[in-house]
């Protein structure tokens, strides 16, 4: 299954199985443990040995992920976005300045390599410093590249009951992030029309 990092960072607000919405960056301890599970995904990005987050780096990654959650429901419209932000989302302009912005902290040059007997590859290089400013930087660009894709076309907002995920379509008739969600939203629909049902034929209707 493809992975999109720009999709892993908005997903970090999901359902928690009660009810409710959780929230994997909710403390910098979080955040690193977030981060070191995608170290193949940030390996670019991130120094020998790993990179721990402060509550500085923790609040950039947050305040970039309200960029991309604003820019996925715009991306999904004029389907509906994500339950969990849709009323408290940051306008779409500030969004894409701010996530333009933050892509463009740190500097890269792309750099070929192509060894002998192999095929030519390219890697971004950067003479940045500062491991949170690559770390950040390098969400961006991955946003950018996802909603500048062929992938934002199928992009989609579970709207399974209780969902809160954004999700790429990988088949036409896909209706939800997974077969748990599809199984819960079918169960609602089963319950909706027995209760319709009910109410139908009760004395009085």
């Amino acid at each position: 299954m493809e992975r999109w990092l720009a999709l892993e960072l908005a997903s970090t607000i999901r359902h928690d199985g009660d009810g409710g919405v959780t929230d994997d960056l909710a403390t910098p301890q979080g955040t690193t443990r977030w981060i070191r599970e995608r170290t193949d995904l940030l390996a670019d990005a991130l120094p020998a040995g790993g990179l721990t987050a402060d509550e500085a780096l923790r609040s950039e990654i947050t305040e970039l992920r309200r960029a991309v959650r604003a820019l996925f429901a715009r991306g999904v419209a004029p389907g509906p976005a994500s339950s969990a932000d849709a009323r408290v989302l940051m306008s779409a302009d500030e969004a894409l300045a701010h996530l333009n912005d933050v892509a463009a902290r740190e500097p890269v040059v792309p750099r070929l390599e192509w060894p002998p007997g192999g095929a030519p590859t390219a890697r971004l290089l950067s003479a940045e410093r500062d491991p949170g400013v690559r770390l950040v930087a390098a969400l961006a660009r991955a946003a950018v590249d996802f909603l500048s894709g062929p992938q934002r076309g199928r992009l989609r907002a579970c709207t399974a009951p209780r969902c809160v995920r954004y999700f790429v379509k990988s088949h036409g008739r896909q209706e939800w992030c997974k077969p748990s969600c599809g199984n819960r939203a079918r169960a609602a629909r089963h319950y909706r029309r027995q209760r319709l049902a009910a109410d139908d034929g009760a004395p009085g209707s």
